[in-house]
């Protein structure tokens, strides 16, 4: 929680000093990978991906596939294509912390936000996230770009126990 107050004073500041631009499509915009462990995972290696999940968005709002299911301690890529005319975006996270960051995304539009657990797609193009679900639990996935969300741009990760019987999708 803590975290994300910080977070969100950050944010507030560099908002008022106009060091934040609008979104890029370019991710993570050539730095290395921050690897910050998540509720929800951490940012995986390429090098041990172990299945790619194609995921496909557009102007209709909507992610498809919306529900994604992986068992814990697997690595995925998410390499997603925006099929629509307009950016739009895909970021893990808890409901929680999706809540909070549209509320956030309604207030100041173009605040730019660039992490190993987002992705922001122009139109037509493509994007990816490698990431490592570390952690046993439900997550979400979604697009934060204002009124998107609020349209129902959202998925949900099932992560599964190592030891569960059930299968992946």
């Amino acid at each position: 929680m803590k975290s994300i107050q910080i977070h969100l004073l950050l944010c507030a500041l560099m908002l008022s000093t106009g060091l934040v631009q609008a979104h890029g499509p370019q991710p993570h915009h050539g730095a290395a990978i921050k690897r910050e462990q998540q509720a929800f995972g951490i940012a995986g290696d390429a090098a041990k991906v172990g299945r790619t999940i194609a995921i496909t968005m557009g102007d209709d709002m909507r992610f498809n596939p919306d529900r994604i299911e992986v068992r814990e301690g697997e690595t995925l890529r998410l390499r997603i294509h925006n099929k629509g005319q307009l950016l739009h975006e895909l970021v893990i996270g808890t409901p929680k912390q999706l809540d909070e960051h549209a509320v956030l995304m309604q207030k100041f539009p173009g605040m730019e936000h660039d992490e190993a657990h987002m992705a922001h797609v122009d139109p037509g193009q493509r994007g990816e996230i490698v990431w490592r679900f570390n952690r046993a639990g439900e997550f979400d996935f979604a697009c934060l770009i204002n009124g998107h969300y609020q349209a129902g741009m959202r998925g949900k990760i099932i992560v599964r126990p190592a030891g569960s019987k059930e299968g992946n999708r």
